[in-house]
């Protein structure tokens, strides 16, 4: 059966742009990984789109990986019975070939444009990336000011937690949902990724896509701004403990250490964080089994009583500096659109619609 999934590879966080992109094949799990390079605008997004759908049409799974730019288009794609993995390794997130031949494999989309088309546009082009540059870096300052923010929240929530019962919940469910698994003579993999990103457009979120053909699901609600990276921590490391292979989906405000979801899949089980900016309702998955945890119910009503005008205060701010980085990441947008809009007519796309047919061929 031909699973379709989508996810971020990367995302626009307090620290910049901040990449996961080592984690979509390693170098000994994958048969191939075709690095594509080329300018804005060469085609590499529906070059990868066209390749996947054709092939999901043919009953292969795949995991489209979206761009946190541009979040409809697409910054590679994995074949996951073959394990071939197509990746944009064009900047920000500049991949290279680390086992040429043997693994990896360049397509090179600067070889079907017409150089001298946009040549003459030079000083334009660079003027518009120049001016994308500086709207990303008031994005990342707006985000690196709402972390702040985010973080006295955090430390808020934290505080007022009844963090003893929180342990209780995570160590019952290793104990029902792993006791069955004895201890593995070797350690689990984790792969890390972003099932929600900071995009010119809102923030986005494909969780229900990662959940669709899982059984079990965990909803885990929690107060904004909570960090419940002890609670996902346990159960990370129960299932590695097992040599259970685990995805985990990392929140953009915390890229290093805030895990929102976990996967895993050969359990058919997921924990999944729900809150105000990525609300997730049971009757909307396929599960067949769904467990509710609220751990809102862990807090100190006493002390969030009195802290209730504090967090009001600092939730409005927080909002505020997330959106104004929103709308300064579509103001880079507009310059990197303008930009593309120069290259597009200078392709050959007869070439690139070509070179999908075979790419396809070899595949199958």
């Amino acid at each position: 059966m031909s699973i379709t999934r989508h996810y971020f590879p990367g995302n626009n966080t307090p620290r910049g742009f901040f990449s996961y992109y080592k984690y979509i094949l390693s170098q000994r799990e994958a048969n191939k990984i075709i690095c594509i390079k080329g300018g804005p605008g060469t085609g590499k997004s529906c070059f990868m789109k066209s390749i996947g759908d054709r092939l999901a049409e043919k009953g292969f799974s795949i995991d489209y990986l979206h761009c946190s730019a541009a979040p409809e288009s697409l910054d590679g794609i994995i074949v996951k019975e073959e394990k071939i993995a197509f990746i944009d390794g064009t900047s920000p997130h500049v991949i290279d070939p680390v086992t040429p031949g043997a693994v990896d494999s360049i397509i090179n989309f600067g070889d079907y444009w017409n150089e001298e088309g946009f040549a003459h546009q030079k000083d334009e082009i660079i003027r518009e990336n120049e001016e994308c540059s500086n709207w990303y870096s008031i994005a990342y300052n707006y985000l690196s000011a709402a972390k702040c923010i985010y973080d006295t929240l955090s430390e808020i929530n934290n505080e007022g937690m009844e963090i003893s019962e929180i342990y209780k919940i995570a160590s019952g469910i290793i104990d029902r949902d792993y006791r069955d698994y004895d201890i593995s003579y070797k350690s689990g993999r984790v792969k890390k990724f972003f099932a929600t990103a900071i995009t010119p457009v809102g923030t986005i979120s494909y969780i229900k896509s990662l959940l669709e053909s899982i059984e079990k699901v965990y909803l885990i609600n929690v107060p904004e701004g909570y960090s419940n990276s002890s609670f996902m921590s346990i159960i990370m490391e129960g299932a590695i403990y097992r040599g259970f292979d685990i995805e985990c989906f990392y929140c953009p405000m915390d890229p290093d250490n805030k895990i929102e979801h976990i996967i895993v899949p050969e359990l058919s089980l997921a924990f999944v964080t729900t809150n105000k900016w990525h609300d997730l309702e049971p009757w909307e998955l396929a599960a067949s089994d769904i467990r509710l945890i609220d751990l809102c119910d862990y807090r100190n009503s006493h002390y969030f009583e009195k802290r209730k005008e504090t967090i009001d205060k600092n939730s409005a701010i927080y909002e505020y500096l997330l959106n104004e980085g929103i709308e300064a990441l579509a103001h880079a947008k507009e310059k990197h659109d303008i930009v593309e809009k120069k290259y597009v007519p200078n392709m050959n796309f007869e070439i690139v619609d070509k070179l999908v047919e075979k790419t396809i061929r070899d595949i199958v």
